[in-house]
């Protein structure tokens, strides 16, 4: 495996009773890289990423992260070896506090995540490094606040500060922009943006302008497979992708004016 790559698959497969989900994928993100997977509902998006961070097990093919083979680990297992991935539907506790929520995820490298009978005061040691955390996400003026409270966009926010609490060496981001306002996706572009600049991301999204403004690389899927591979510029003239993804006749211009 080449240095320079972080994550390489090779034949990457999963079967449904006889439904092939994904098929023979291979993928090879960059270190330091945003790498965007994109394609129509139904691709396999969300099953590759479930496989990468092991929460299905593949049907064949192999997974290597860093140089070492992960295709048989735990989700635990990959993440302690710092690929840490979010999810489309936010996974915060709603009644826990901002800070509160990123100090369960502090605890996990400790592994007291569920000592919830120690006293609070137990647990002030964590809190300059969930500022931190909450700091470079923009949210240090909510750490007070109940998660609950907080706007969509924080929301999501906060699910990234949860996972970067886990000092993840690469992210996977689920559709991070999925329900958001122009004015949140710009927030969240910026985060991600910044947030990239010591790690890898690896990104699920349908937005093609978010795709396009912060993706390196980005590989389209269609039924399963890789239909291309390639910058944006590149990708979006492929007359394939354009079939496939977005609709006979159109080019990329006209379907992100159709599709938002």
């Amino acid at each position: 495996m080449p240095d320079d790559l972080i994550i390489e698959t090779h034949g990457l497969t999963k079967e449904f009773s006889g439904f092939t989900a994904v098929n023979n994928v291979d993928l090879r993100i960059r270190r330091g890289s945003i790498h965007a997977l994109i394609g129509p509902n139904g691709a396999g998006k969300t099953t590759c990423f479930n496989l990468i961070t092991k929460f299905l097990a593949p049907s064949a093919g192999t997974i290597h992260y860093n140089g070492r083979d992960i295709t048989r680990l735990k989700p635990a297992g990959v993440a302690r070896l710092g690929l840490v991935r979010s999810f489309q539907i936010s996974a915060t506790f709603p009644h826990l506090t901002v800070i509160e929520n990123v100090r369960v995820a502090l605890q996990r490298p400790l592994g007291t995540s569920f000592h919830f009978w120690k006293p609070e005061s137990s647990l002030a040691v964590l809190d300059d490094q969930a500022m931190r955390v909450l700091a470079e996400v923009g949210l240090g003026d909510y750490a007070g606040l109940l998660a609950v409270e907080l706007p969509y966009g924080r929301k999501r926010a906060l699910e990234i500060a949860t996972t970067l609490a886990l000092e993840p060496e690469m992210l996977l981001l689920d559709e991070p922009m999925a329900g958001m306002g122009r004015e949140d996706i710009g927030r969240i572009s910026g985060l991600i943006r910044k947030i990239s600049r010591n790690r890898t991301v690896l990104m699920v999204e349908h937005n093609m302008s978010v795709v396009a403004d912060l993706s390196d690389r980005i590989t389209v899927l269609a039924r399963g497979e890789v239909l291309a591979e390639g910058s944006y510029a590149e990708v979006s003239r492929n007359s394939q992708v354009i079939d496939a993804y977005i609709g006979t006749g159109l080019d990329a211009d006209e379907a992100e004016a159709q599709h938002g």
